[in-house]
């Protein structure tokens, strides 16, 4: 698979001295769902705005299906969709005429068809002669999406497309994201809604304090950095640990009826078979026993609090 964005030591300083982005490399691949995760400030919007040609970087380099994004802006632009988390649209234009007015700020020649199959899809045709003030504040998300999808873009950024919106349209939207990626458009999405990103994401970044602390698979993140948790219901409650499974470090909880035991799967395989023989061997019974997988959520916050995981680039 190619790469159809290649970003080189990219770095951008505001003339306040804030440092937004420290050599960042990355590459996206054609085709596929790539999600950006970090907390605020860390600088998600800034790197999105770079690739579009919204904000001028420092230093380093951004490839754009081909097309350097400062020496070549005009075809590089024309490959790239963007959906901002703000809602900028003239509030008295009709959906249609904004939409078409869109295709046409990028040369593109009239595509009626095209026009009626974006709004379609985003349930957007039936309100297609209605002025933007009189929608809704999802409908009006809709209709930047369908701007930003007026040009047939080959590459489409959704800056926190789902925030504030319903739970019916984030499941159309998400639809839709899948149906674009099908006819061959590389999805760019970030998000606040961790379990969008571990649902829909074929890979993931995680950037914090301006640096991509990691780039991965989805299911390689998951199980390189996810812990799994073994929970024992006993049959009898414990006072305290005993020192007989002090190797273990278990925790008792549930006023001592329950034993916890956090262990990396893959590392320690032969943990748990042995835990439970020893627990056999003093006589500590359990009536329920399950395990559970860690969330990319809380991969997330470990490694934006505990710093680089490696594997940051491709």
């Amino acid at each position: 698979m190619s790469a159809i964005v290649s970003i080189s030591n990219l770095t951008k300083t505001y003339a306040s001295g804030l440092q937004a982005l420290k050599s960042v490399n990355l590459e996206i691949m054609k085709g596929e769902i790539f999600a950006l995760l970090g907390p605020n400030g860390a600088g998600k919007t800034t790197l999105i705005s770079i690739i579009c040609g919204i904000v001028t970087p420092t230093s380093g380099t951004v490839i754009a299906d081909g097309h350097n994004i400062q020496g070549d802006y005009k075809a590089a632009r024309m490959k790239i969709g963007l959906v901002p988390q703000e809602l900028h649209t003239d509030a008295f234009e009709t959906v249609i005429h904004t939409v078409t007015f869109s295709r046409g700020l990028f040369g593109r020649a009239p595509n009626p068809a095209h026009i009626e199959k974006v709004l379609r899809d985003l349930s957007l045709w039936e309100k297609r002669n209605d002025t933007i003030r009189t929608l809704s504040g999802g409908m009006k998300r809709r209709v930047m999406i369908a701007k930003a999808l007026s040009h047939e873009p080959t590459i489409l950024f959704l800056d926190e497309p789902t925030a504030g919106v319903d739970v019916e349209l984030r499941r159309d939207m998400w639809a839709m994201v899948h149906t674009l990626r099908q006819s061959g458009v590389t999805i760019i999405l970030t998000t606040h809604y961790i379990e969008e990103a571990e649902e829909m994401a074929d890979r993931i970044g995680v950037i914090s304090k301006g640096e991509l602390i990691v780039v991965e698979e989805k299911t390689a993140l998951m199980k390189k950095l996810g812990k799994k948790e073994l929970t024992l219901t006993l049959q009898d409650a414990l006072t305290e640990v005993p020192a007989a499974l002090a190797e273990w470090k278990l925790e008792l909880k549930a006023d001592g009826h329950e034993l916890h035991y956090t262990f990396d799967a893959n590392a320690d395989s032969g943990t748990v078979p042995a835990l439970l023989k020893r627990l056999g061997e003093l006589g500590i019974g359990f009536k329920d026993l399950n395990t559970s997988q860690s969330s990319l959520e809380e991969i997330f916050v470990s490694l934006v609090h505990g710093g680089k995981a490696g594997g940051a680039g491709k």
